[in-house]
């Protein structure tokens, strides 16, 4: 994908539902009794496979568009798969699946690509085994095979590492465990699976700050539900228009739950002119219109800025693109205690660096982040990676940048946001 200068970034974008609500809707739906219907479902190839994962254990899903049917199996539970369960490059769906089976009546495998298949799993294998699961991994990677055993009985686990994937991997569990499962954090992460659960007709205790309890043997219901427009997905475009003068860009329907916002609340912080309009709550989730305004102005101190600590967690799948904000902020930025994104689709640590370098920024690589200078970017060959957000935040940069910029395997985008490139051709002015 070649991508040429712009001027500024103006119109009205409506963007695809949410991935990591996608994911738990359609999860949710196929454990529940009774129809459900999800409408604006995720495009993205990621939920394609958590649709194709619950079909092949015996799931009726049908979709039209953006709208999937799904009718839960409820009691009567999943059907034993005669293959390997494929999920693809997908995370979430092959740590949040796993807690599901983990209490299921079937033996299943999960496998996937091989980037995601040399993703850490040992992180929901051990704690589901204390619940009494049977999984094999190879060294604590995929292939995963859960084998029906005993029941599970619930359990309190500290999560060491802010993972919305592992706490909603337990608590999935719980829901097929004998008595009380609870999860204690020390960072919030994304509660996604708390709302959605109490959605679907579960009771979830969050009472206490930082634990999340489920009882077992508690029955969902097929409900009606709608994905918001996907935050993560529009932080690149509002990073964007946040670059160029003249800048006004609006993005509707898009979700606004907290423990997703802090992309809102740094770009803010950096002097970017945010507006949040029309805030609503729809099936649990906290929705609203976004506008941003170009171009940055921080006022006041000319020191630079920091991202660490527990805004990390809140806004981990934003951290590559602003790394590329970053190198128009006047002292540069700075991002620590990201050591997670070491472990996604790529090394984000490293592949954000590199591929700045290659465009002529200055930065420095930490175990933990990096420090980015101010820096004008200049057109160049980089590399995605195989990695959607890779890929999607160097188109960014080549916004930003003198001359054109070459991204090698840009189709990865499809992994979460298929036409990604038109829908930022559409509101870039050149």
């Amino acid at each position: 994908m070649l991508i040429r200068p712009a001027k500024t970034i103006a119109g009205i974008l409506t963007l695809p539902g949410d991935k990591s609500i996608s994911h738990r809707a359609a999860m949710f739906a196929a454990l529940a009794d009774g129809r459900s219907v999800i409408d604006n479902f995720a495009s993205s190839a990621d939920c394609s496979s958590t649709l194709d994962v619950l079909s092949r254990l015996g799931v009726v899903i049908e979709r039209e568009g953006t709208s999937v049917r799904v009718e839960g199996v409820g009691e009567r539970g999943f059907s034993q798969p005669d293959e390997p369960l494929d999920c693809g490059n997908s995370g979430t769906t092959m740590r949040l699946m796993t807690g599901i089976l983990a209490g299921c009546r079937v033996e299943a495998t999960l496998i996937g690509d091989r980037s995601l298949s040399s993703r850490p799993m040992k992180r929901v294998i051990e704690p589901l085994t204390e619940m009494g699961a049977l999984i094999r991994s190879n060294d604590g990677t995929a292939p995963l095979s859960i084998t029906a055993g005993r029941p599970l009985r619930g359990i309190d686990h500290r999560v060491m590492i802010a993972s919305a994937q592992i706490k909603s991997s337990i608590l999935l569990a719980g829901l097929h465990a004998e008595g009380r499962t609870t999860v204690l954090e020390a960072v919030p992460t994304r509660d996604h699976t708390e709302r959605m659960l109490g959605w679907f007709g579960a009771a979830v205790d969050t009472s206490k700050p930082g634990n999340i309890s489920v009882i077992g043997g508690q029955r969902l219901s097929g409900r009606l539900f709608t994905v918001p427009g996907d935050i993560s997905s529009a932080a690149f475009f509002f990073a964007a228009a946040a670059c160029f003068p003249g800048s006004d860009l609006r993005v509707k329907d898009v979700g606004l739950n907290p423990t997703r916002t802090g992309v809102i609340e740094i770009l803010s912080r950096c002097g970017v002119t945010v507006t949040l309009e029309n805030k609503h709550l729809q099936c649990n989730e906290p929705v609203g219109d976004i506008t941003v305004r170009g171009p940055i102005e921080i006022q006041g101190s000319r020191e630079r800025i920091t991202l660490r600590g527990d805004v990390i967690a809140n806004a981990i799948d934003e951290i590559p693109i602003l790394a590329v904000l970053g190198t128009q902020f006047a002292a540069g930025l700075e991002i620590r205690d990201a050591g997670e994104l070491r472990f996604k689709e790529s090394d984000r640590i490293s592949a954000v660096v590199e591929n700045l370098r290659r465009m002529g920024a200055k930065v420095e690589e930490f175990p933990d982040g990096m420090q980015i200078d101010r820096s004008d970017l200049r057109g160049a060959v980089v590399d995605s990676l195989g990695d959607h957000r890779i890929a999607m935040a160097f188109a960014v940069a080549g916004l930003l940048a003198k001359g054109s910029t070459e991204i090698v395997g840009a189709d990865c985008v499809d992994i979460s946001f298929p036409g990604f490139f038109e829908t930022l051709e559409s509101v870039v002015i050149s």
